[in-house]
């Protein structure tokens, strides 16, 4: 089995020159994993971001892609790279077949959803994402999986909940119609979609971590709004 400290160390170090990081990876299973069972991967190591890391690499390629997409063309750029260095395939959350991203990630971290549907780290918050996961047909030695707390549980405030301009937070349920048709009105338009999402704003874990305006700017501006 290869050592925790060779291919994974190496794959970490090669995400970290784009701002990325490996977050953990897992071993898959003959009778729990489709991936084993269709493709033959044997291992899975999942790449991302917490805050804006990456946001200085990607500026330049966004500025120069024509294309739509062009986060998600980006990490197609940086995965192709991977792929041809390491001999793995790389897998994307925004391509078919729609890979159980979800499922890896609380595999590997243990991470549950917030009131907004965004699955919350206890460093991170709500600041962070995954940009790929790397398929490999050999058993890696990987980091042990991690159990880390939910934020929300100690949370007594919920202000993610209170300041939402529109009420679309709940604890158990997230109104998304109601947060799009807001999006495309004029309150919306001067309000969450300048300065990004309030609710997700107000939340107190990982400040650090909050992405730049520019980034922020740029994931609202990727919404699709209700039109009015």
């Amino acid at each position: 089995m290869t050592g925790v400290d060779d291919v994974y160390g190496r794959l970490d170090a090669a995400l970290k020159g784009h701002g990325l990081m490996a977050r953990g990876g897992l071993h898959m299973t003959e009778d729990a994993d489709l991936a084993v069972r269709e493709y033959g991967y044997r291992s899975i190591v999942l790449a991302g971001h917490a805050g804006s890391s990456f946001w200085r690499q990607f500026e330049p390629f966004r500025k120069a892609h024509d294309g739509a997409h062009p986060l998600d063309a980006w990490s197609r750029s940086i995965g192709e790279e991977i792929e041809s260095e390491f001999g793995c395939k790389a897998l994307y959350p925004f391509d078919k077949p729609w890979w159980p991203f979800q499922s890896w990630i609380k595999r590997t971290e243990g991470l549950k959803p917030s009131p907004l549907g965004i699955l919350i780290h206890p460093e991170f918050g709500l600041w962070h994402g995954y940009r790929a996961a790397f398929g490999f047909k050999e058993a890696l030695a990987l980091p042990a999986p991690v159990a880390l707390d939910h934020a929300c549980d100690t949370c007594q405030d919920k202000p993610c909940v209170s300041d939402c301009p529109v009420g679309a937070v709940a604890e158990d349920a997230f109104d998304i119609p109601a947060c799009r048709s807001h999006l495309a009105s004029d309150r919306g338009r001067s309000g969450c979609m300048v300065s990004g999402c309030f609710a997700r704003n107000a939340c107190p874990v990982g400040p650090k971590y909050r992405y730049t305006q520019a980034q922020l700017r740029f994931h609202m501006d990727a919404l699709e709004p209700v039109p009015t």
